[in-house]
């Protein structure tokens, strides 16, 4: 659609064992291909009133929502200016009659009141455009807003992000879907929504206007005449539906080619993102010419995917230029007899020829906004796999019921520990764990160990059995790799926790975990997860623990890159800083056996043993 509305597109340029077989066979060779065209139209309806679905579901939550009434009363605001910027095209159309007639007899008198007509027509216009997209943007701004909020809050809710990653491998590029998607998604849907109702009064107003400058078109048949009133309303009706229905068979392949567009573009985003946060490993194994390999690879299916992009694209584009250029002459074409015969001024043929046009604009929508519709198409599958995938997660039940203990103890009882595959780690572990106890859980390479954990933790949906800790436990766990949120140095180390701590006792943790260095340097905001080494970021975390002063630790391999003096004064710190807290630790280092009091050993296989250790 144009933009500027007061422009006028004149100005511009058988042999089975009986005899029946063979007359059978091909009864019901055609009666199965009958079938199967049946089954094929039946699969496109489902796909399509699917597709509609979907868009239902991503689009009423906003409407619907505690501020419903305000939001919808913005919508129809804008959708009102839209009509009233129709008006304005009809007054304009109007003003075309006058002011070619004007022209043709020579009325300067007429002219220069009609110029004025116009500039108070065109400055209205100015108005109305502006606000109808600033007030638009704004629709825009608020529906992302909810939309990004809702996605976030679902995606961060029952460690769905995490189950996402473990369990659901093929939902791809989490942060793109919420990033981009649901911005696209927005500003299509309002782009396509009030252009359609746009383009739908435009085709009223203009319809009736278009209709009565026809006048009546005479076909001789034989020896009888046929009368066909408002011709030119009927001929604009059938060239659009014409060229809607071949401009979706044209781009019709565009939907899933935009799909695999954006997935690829994503792959290759995320692979070069994944050499940017393992740099020093990358750097370490030399392995510059196998990234530059998989770059190439991921690179590769992004431009066939964009090639073939571009080639459907050029056809589209080449019917939809052809389309709307041929548009321009027909009408002159169709009006030219009457013109010609007397029966038609000048300004008539112009007011015929712009009606004409806005009429063929709004027959025409769908055809040129067919690349838009594809795109919002696309976007719709990606975020509807997106929420399904996201909805499938969150309804994987926890087995492992949590339950608030008597007693100051760890309780396990009957606990089962399985993976996704049904694969099971650990079987009827029932076991108590006193407050104040030190436990090591140990056994072989991917025996359950960090499994174990991660039930414990609740974020582990497999498995069975019930866990029971004292109630208002603060419990903390601490992975191998500490995860160091961007900001200051201050927030990582309060992490989860707000920075809310005296300053005498935040330089005294970092004394005590030998990071004394940073002290001047607790405000400065940076990537702590580069500027800091593995081991001072596994000292960090001790740090954080002694801040939070939590009663249960769950330690996975969290001394893992640190020296085994510095590994056990961590420990001795923890014992003397903390000493009524529980510390159950993950780990292969035998010096950790000094540390703890307790073993709780797996094999894999399902079985356990928990023994003392000896002093």
């Amino acid at each position: 659609m144009q933009s500027n509305l007061f422009y006028h597109k004149f100005c511009i340029a058988g042999n089975g064992r009986n005899g029946y077989t063979g007359i059978i066979c091909p009864f019901v060779m055609l009666i199965g291909d009958k079938l199967q065209i049946s089954r094929m139209k039946d699969v496109i309806l489902l796909q399509k009133r699917k597709s509609i679905q979907r868009f239902w579901q991503l689009s009423k939550g906003y409407w619907n929502a505690e501020h419903k009434w305000r939001v919808r009363g913005l919508l129809a605001f804008v959708i009102g200016l839209n009509f009233f910027d129709v008006y304005l095209l009809v007054q304009l159309n109007s003003w075309y009659n006058a002011f070619y007639n004007a022209l043709q007899q020579y009325q300067v008198d007429e002219f220069w009141p009609l110029i004025g007509q116009f500039t108070a027509l065109a400055m209205l216009h100015i108005v109305i455009a502006v606000y109808a997209i600033y007030l638009r943007q704004m629709v825009q701004i608020n529906w992302r807003t909810w939309l990004t909020n809702h996605y976030l809050g679902h995606w961060l809710s029952e460690q769905v992000y995490y189950r996402l990653q473990v369990l659901k491998s093929d939902t791809d590029n989490p942060d793109q879907r919420i990033s981009e998607d649901i911005n696209q998604f927005v500003s299509l849907t309002l782009q396509l929504l009030i252009g359609f109702l746009k383009q739908l009064t435009t085709l009223v107003a203009f319809g009736v206007v278009l209709w009565n400058l026809s006048g009546a078109f005479t076909v001789p048949v034989g020896s009888h005449e046929f009368v066909i009133y408002g011709y030119m309303f009927w001929f604009s009706l059938a060239y659009s539906a014409i060229g809607t229905v071949c401009a979706h068979l044209v781009g019709r392949k565009l939907i899933s080619l935009n799909f695999e567009q954006q997935r690829f573009e994503a792959d290759f985003r995320f692979n070069m993102m994944r050499v940017r946060e393992n740099s020093e490993s990358v750097a370490f194994y030399r392995g510059e010419q196998p990234e530059n390999v998989g770059f190439h690879e991921r690179f590769a299916r992004v431009v066939n995917n964009f090639w073939q992009l571009m080639r459907q694209t050029k056809i589209l584009n080449f019917y939809v230029n052809g389309y709307g250029q041929l548009g321009i002459i027909v009408p002159l074409i169709l009006a030219a007899p009457k013109y010609f015969a007397g029966a038609m001024a000048l300004g008539g043929l112009m007011q015929t020829v712009s009606a004409f046009g806005r009429v063929q604009d709004a027959l025409s929508y769908f055809v040129d906004s067919y690349d838009t519709i594809a795109q919002l198409a696309a976007v719709v599958r990606r975020l509807s796999t997106f929420t399904e995938h996201m909805q499938e997660v969150a309804s994987i039940e926890n087995g492992v019921h949590r339950r608030e203990a008597a007693a100051a103890e760890l309780t396990l009882d009957n606990l089962e520990v399985r993976l996704p595959d049904g694969r099971t780690l650990l079987e009827d572990c029932t076991l108590q764990l006193p407050q104040g106890s030190h436990a090591l859980v140990t056994g072989a390479s991917g025996c359950g160990k960090s499994t174990l954990l991660r039930t414990l933790a609740g974020i582990w949906p497999y498995g069975k059995g019930e866990l029971k800790l004292p109630a208002g436990s603060r419990v903390l766990f601490l992975p191998q790799r500490p995860y160091l949120p961007l900001g200051s140095l201050r927030r990582a180390l309060y992490y989860p926790l707000s920075a809310s701590g005296s300053e005498e006792q935040l330089q005294n943790v970092l004394r005590q975990v030998g990071l004394e260095k940073f002290i001047e340097r607790l405000d400065a905001v940076d990537d702590w997860s580069r500027i800091l080494s593995l081991g001072e970021q596994q000292r960090l975390a001790f740090a954080r623990v002694l801040l939070v002063r939590p009663d249960w630790i769950f330690l996975d391999e969290a001394t893992s890159a640190l020296d085994e003096p510095r590994e056990q004064q961590m420990y001795e710190l923890l014992r003397s800083s903390l000493p009524e807290s529980s510390i159950v630790s993950v780990g292969h280092r035998s010096t950790l056996f000094a540390q703890h009091e307790q073993e709780l050993h797996l094999t894999g296989d399902g079985s356990w043993q928990l023994r003392p250790i000896a002093g």
